[in-house]
């Protein structure tokens, strides 16, 4: 068989194997954490959050709205550079995408507890 026989045969098992796996991966509802960024968001979402003082101030005074804080939290950009480590936590500063680009979080992430530190509304 020549080349231009066998390209379409490869072609079909290229099409159909696609859809067998775009088929699986939808429904398996898997996430690829492997960045950095991504896994100390993760690893912060399964944790129990506790707010400073600070920040409870800001919620009172309605100067930022905790929904606003939790989405940076669960999309936001990781400052890996400025980590900090506090005994055995780390200490991130979190910047928000899009529409929250304005607000920045800090945050300790400890073993079992991620403390939200201060939020910065620029």
């Amino acid at each position: 068989m020549t080349f231009r026989q066998r390209l379409p045969y490869y072609l079909v098992g290229l099409f159909i194997g696609v859809v067998i796996v775009n088929f699986v991966l939808t429904k398996k509802s898997s996430s690829f954490d492997y960045w950095p960024n991504a896994r100390v968001l993760k690893n912060i979402s399964k944790k129990q959050l506790i707010f400073s003082e600070e920040v409870s101030t800001l919620f009172k005074n309605k100067e930022i709205d905790s929904l606003q804080v939790l989405q940076v939290l669960k999309d936001g950009d990781v400052d890996m550079w400025n980590k900090i480590k506090i005994d055995s936590c780390f200490q991130y500063n979190i910047e928000g995408r899009n529409k929250l680009k304005n607000i920045t979080v800090t945050i300790k992430n400890c073993d079992s507890i991620a403390t939200i530190k201060k939020v910065v509304v620029k």
